[in-house]
């Protein structure tokens, strides 16, 4: 008896132990995450530079990562920041009189030419206030360069390098992979360029992908030089000329065609600094990170316009953050349209597409609230296929030049595991149905019969036919003309325009002033949805994947996308109104 008291009063011991570390632990967090929240809110002192170098991950909108800013032993996690964060922190730094200028320090830059174009522009504005730009690095990447040419002076390492050879745009392909692992991809689909499944059926490009891809990227080079070519003084013919030959492969070379104003060592570029800045030579430069940096406060007064971020993949249901819940932004919208305070509605869309079901159902939101008050819609980096399908009622639509839209068709993706589970797993599966389709797409070792393969087929023509129709009618086309430009093809913003897919070439801010000028607003502040996560209720609440993510994202490093492209086949089969593959342009 005696033993069976001291077993029960040890493990009743170890239960209370365990809740009471549990929540001195959650104490911990919180303490933590209200001191990493209030590190996130500085004030900048006299005489500083903005510091901006963009060696951490941009996302459309700035998420709750409760981990993110905690030195916790055995733990290191990417930093990340929201591109609306990082465009208001600029304008705010333009009427800070203790910003003096802005030291950019850019290596590599992860994000959509879209993303980069809004940066490049918000920094133009900037220098409107007639303060500096100093852009220094040890080595630019070709989108580090191109964000550093809005510089007044460009400093790399005497020993740095500068990349510019072009662009390149690379499709991964899984088809022989898929075969030695015996899993089939059956593919319906409506549309010649429609290519998303293409990896999984091919080795190589189409034909008719290898022609949309060398358009959309051409365009987009197109625009790159142009920039470059307006900042640097120098023709695009000559940049062309540059990129071609490989002619800059050091600093040496980079000073001598004139792409950088000096090559100097970190304390050299801190003494340029400081002559700028009038500060003596033994003091320290005053400097706040663009990640931490306040700001200034947001207006609150005069009427409201809504900017309702839409970013990631569409899927049914309510989603989760990085992804558009077709439940979730349905609702959101439903009670835009429904608030009196709120004027006017800019719907941020940043979307490769993913359900067509999801995509018809947030469809559905914008053509309701465009009979009651203006919706206008701003692309990001991606807009497209069911990311397009939710712009497409829109009142209007601006798009970046380099923005990836279009992509208007379907597809159905079925994996059959046959050859996996029965040639090389030993796994056989056997059923009883009460009907001839009772088991279709149910069961995953048996193929698609021909009669199941039309039904499916059917449904995709069917899905297609309302995507077109639903563009057709936001945009004032006939069915016919959205074909022509439809078929999957995608396409970017400055293409879109010309094709009508949208009304203008601009970024978030003029999509915000149509909104404002459709709803004869002078005075109006902004609110952001969905709202901030409030930072400890979301180590609670946060899914087991997005812990995932925060845990292991940097382990993975570049193999995180690929592996993210798998699980997303894996779990989105059926009907999808999605962009082809991961595309990466670099």
């Amino acid at each position: 008896m005696s033993f069976i008291k001291q077993v029960l009063a040890t493990i009743t011991g170890i239960l209370i132990t365990s809740i009471i570390l549990f929540f001195l632990f959650l104490v911990f967090i919180g303490v933590l995450v209200q001191q990493s929240s209030q590190q996130a809110t500085v004030v900048a002192p006299a005489k500083s530079v903005l510091y901006l170098s963009l060696d951490y991950k941009i996302v459309e909108k700035t998420e709750s990562n409760p981990l993110g800013d905690l030195n916790l032993p055995l733990y290191n996690v990417e930093k990340s920041i929201g591109l609306n964060d990082v465009l208001a922190r600029i304008k705010a730094a333009k009427t800070d009189d203790n910003i003096k200028g802005i030291y950019l320090n850019p290596s590599t830059v992860g994000m959509g030419f879209a993303s980069l174009k809004a940066i490049r522009d918000a920094l133009l504005d900037f220098k409107e206030s007639k303060k500096f730009i100093v852009a220094y690095s040890e080595g630019y990447s070709q989108k580090a360069y191109y964000l550093s040419t809005v510089a007044d002076s460009i400093y790399l390492n005497p020993q740095g390098s500068l990349d510019f050879r072009g662009l390149s745009s690379s499709v991964v392909f899984m088809k022989e992979a898929m075969d030695k692992l015996g899993v089939e991809m059956q593919v319906i689909k409506v549309g010649t360029y429609k290519s998303a499944v293409e990896p999984f059926l091919l080795n190589e490009m189409s034909d008719a992908n290898r022609e949309q891809v060398t358009s959309y990227l051409g365009s987009i080079y197109d625009s790159f030089l142009s920039d470059i070519s307006q900042a640097r003084n120098q023709s695009v013919d000559t940049l062309k000329n540059i990129a071609n030959e490989y002619l800059i492969r050091n600093a040496d070379d980079a000073l001598r065609y004139k792409f950088i104003d000096g090559k100097v060592y970190k304390d050299e570029l801190l003494s340029l600094l400081k002559k700028r800045l009038d500060i003596a030579e033994d003091k320290d430069i005053s400097s706040v990170s663009i990640l931490n940096y306040g700001g200034s406060p947001a207006s609150t007064s005069g009427a409201k316009i809504a900017v309702l971020y839409a970013y990631g993949d569409i899927v049914d249901g309510e989603g989760s953050v990085g992804q558009i819940g077709g439940d979730k932004i349905s609702r959101q919208l439903r009670k835009l349209r429904r608030d009196k305070d709120i004027k006017a509605v800019v719907l941020r869309v940043n979307s490769g597409g993913g359900s067509a079901l999801a995509s018809d159902v947030i469809w559905r939101e914008v053509e309701l609230i465009k009979k009651e008050k203006p919706i206008v819609v701003s692309m990001g980096d991606y807009a497209a296929s069911g990311g397009y399908y939710i712009a497409a009622a829109a009142d209007s639509i601006f798009a970046e030049s380099s923005t990836l839209t279009g992509s208007i068709g379907v597809f159905g993706l079925i994996p059959n595991f046959k050859g996996l589970l029965n040639n090389k797993l030993g796994i056989h599966i056997d059923e009883v149905n009460t009907g001839k389709y009772s088991s279709l797409m149910a069961n995953p070792d048996k193929p698609l019969t021909a009669e199941e393969r039309s039904i499916i087929q059917m449904e995709v023509n069917r899905t297609y036919s309302t995507f077109m129709e639903r563009v057709a009618n936001g945009r004032k086309m006939n069915v016919e003309a959205v074909d022509s430009i439809g078929q999957g093809r995608v396409w970017t913003g400055k293409q879109a325009l010309d094709l009508g897919l949208v009304d203008g070439i601009g970024n978030l801010q003029r999509a915000i002033g149509a909104a404002a000028a459709k709803a004869s607003l002078k005075d109006y502040q902004l609110v952001e949805l969905p709202e901030k996560e409030d930072p400890f209720a979301s180590i609670l609440s946060s899914s087991k994947d997005k812990v995932k993510m925060w845990l292991f994202g940097e382990e993975l490093g570049d193999y995180q996308k690929y592996l993210l492209d798998v699980t997303k086949v894996l779990k989105h089969t059926g009907i999808q109104a999605r962009l082809p593959y991961q595309i990466e342009i670099y």
